[in-house]
């Protein structure tokens, strides 16, 4: 198996990036170890980024755990997927990525959200709120039900499309749109209250 990176990147890569040539996919999907290698330097930080945001508060062993077995399923599935078929391959691996984490909440026990990170004191004020405001956006994505989680994740930290949101998911476009709305109207409020405490 290929070491995936586990360092959490600064920003998701965008999604107008190339995706990996057929060639690479085919080759890639016979075990050429070359092939295999660029796919995965290639999409590990898509993969890592949103199993981070999805699972951030399980701990980085399961969090490299979701990774490894992201990258296994793409391997032990890639000679199915169709290179010209409606989905790209970043989104295809994507959704992967957001099944395991998924399946990986509704395993875990919920995790007490009253433990917003704390700053050091040396720090500024306008530095300190930042901290705090940064701690309060993931302590309220975090919140969301593991389904709104990963619609408004793959929308928002990803680019997806409505339409390859529904597709990674299994689910109807309107239920894509119901899902993000009520994600955004679940983070608004539950922000506002952080502002008002």
């Amino acid at each position: 198996m290929l070491a995936v990176a586990t360092e959490l990147p600064a920003p998701a890569r965008t999604a107008s990036e190339s995706e990996l040539d057929q060639l690479a996919i085919r080759r890639a999907a016979n075990g050429d170890p070359a092939a295999s290698r660029q796919l995965v330097e290639r999409y590990q930080h898509r993969v890592f980024a949103l199993i981070s945001r999805m699972l951030w508060r399980q701990g980085r062993a399961t969090i490299e755990d979701i990774a490894q077995d992201t990258f296994l399923r793409v391997f032990q599935n890639l000679g199915k997927f169709e290179v010209q078929g409606p989905a790209k391959l970043s989104t295809w691996i994507l959704t992967i990525a957001a099944r395991r984490s998924i399946d990986e909440l509704r395993r875990m026990r919920p995790v007490p959200t009253d433990d917003i990170r704390g700053t050091s004191p040396d720090r500024t004020d306008a530095d300190m709120r930042r901290k705090q405001t940064i701690a309060a956006i993931e302590v309220a994505i975090a919140d969301l039900s593991p389904e709104l989680r990963a619609a408004f994740l793959l929308r928002e930290y990803h680019d997806l499309e409505y339409t390859e949101i529904a597709r990674s998911l299994g689910i109807e476009l309107g239920t894509v749109k119901s899902r993000l709305a009520r994600a955004r109207t679940q983070l608004r409020e539950r922000l506002a209250e952080v502002r008002d405490e």
